[in-house]
Order: C-alpha cells, then structure tokens, then sequence
C-alpha cells in the first residue's frame, strides 16, 4: 500500500514538472511581436499648384522594423504601404520579399508620390493648424528558427501621423504601428489580398 501511494506522489511529480518544462519552454520559444514604427516623416518643401504636378508631390518617410527575436528570422512577403488623409488615398507604395536576421532593425527609407488634389488640402489644413495623415501597412510573414519556417502570417497594421506647419511629424518624434481595427479596412492594392490572413 506504501509502494503503491509513493509511486502515485513520484507519478504525479513528474505529470506536474513535465508540464512546468514545457509552459517555460513554450514561453521561452514563442516569437515575439515585431515593432514597426514611423522615425520621420516629411511633406514635400511646397505645395503643388497644380494637382499633377509629380516634382512637388513626393512625400518621404523613415520606417524602422525591430525584430526582438532572436531565435528567429523573418521572410517577408513583400510590404505594401498606403498613406491615407481623412479617408482619402495620398499615395502607395511597395517593398519586394526581403529577409530579416534573428534580432535584427532593418531602417526602410520610403517616398511616395501623392495625390496633388489631396496633397494641397494637407497644406492648406497645417497652415492653420495641424493635420493628420494615417500609414497603413500590410503583408505576410514567416519565421524561421532551426526547425524551418512557420505558415505565413497575415499582418496588417496602421498608425495616425499627426503633421505640423514645417511638414513633418508634430508632437510626438515617433509612431508606432499597431494592428488594424475593425473600424478601419486598408484598400486592396497591389495585389493586398496576398498578405491578408
């Protein structure tokens, strides 16, 4: 009866330091979630005064990309970037597939053309105040660790970028992204449907 009671307590020991193993082990292993975030941003010197003008029309911005993970990389399938202004489209953009190593920041400096129309309502609205723009980005990723790579995830994320009268971020000197709401759908693009989950 003692043998039988001590094999049971032994039994359940190990049932219960098996499952704290693999909790502790799960946690150590499980990616963690990347950080896009805007570093700069800058509207174009000058208005365009007409709204094809393409010269007067590029607006530019920094994108860093932090990857906290160090047992894993990332293989992206390509990144579209849309700008928006109210829920007008200024302008888009598109990364090809690139890698990225195992705790790495990847700095993606960006332009994009806008819409001129749109461009000179951003204008006129910093000259009395401020303005604000959203970034949205979408695409698929996979991690890749010592035992392969995973099944792609969809991401899709957004960020409000508020501008000031010198055209560039006011306020706040950095925007992180953060996923997308239910309340806001990024526009198909570039073939978006790719990267969407």
């Amino acid at each position: 009866m003692c043998e039988t009671n001590s094999f049971r307590l032994w039994l359940i020991q190990v049932v219960v330091l098996s499952g704290l193993l693999a909790l502790v082990l799960w946690l150590a292993l499980r990616p963690k979630n990347l950080t896009y975030t805007v570093i700069s941003f800058s509207l174009p010197a000058t208005s365009p005064v007409d709204p094809g003008d393409a010269q007067n029309s590029a607006i530019s911005f920094d994108l860093e990309i932090e990857n906290p993970n160090n047992g894993y990389g990332i293989y992206y399938n390509g990144i579209n970037m849309t700008l928006y202004y109210n829920d007008d489209i200024l302008g888009e953009t598109f990364l090809p597939d690139f890698y990225q190593g195992k705790g790495k920041t990847k700095k993606i400096s960006q332009s994009i053309n806008a819409d001129g129309r749109f461009l000179k309502k951003i204008f006129t609205a910093i000259s009395n105040a401020t303005a604000e723009t959203r970034l949205g980005l979408a695409t698929r990723i996979r991690f890749k660790s010592w035992t392969g790579k995973t099944k792609p995830h969809g991401m899709q994320l957004q960020g409000r970028i508020p501008v000031g009268s010198d055209g560039k971020i006011a306020g706040k000197k950095k925007i992180k992204l953060q996923h997308v709401s239910r309340k806001w759908k990024l526009r198909k693009s570039y073939s978006l449907h790719q990267y969407q989950s």
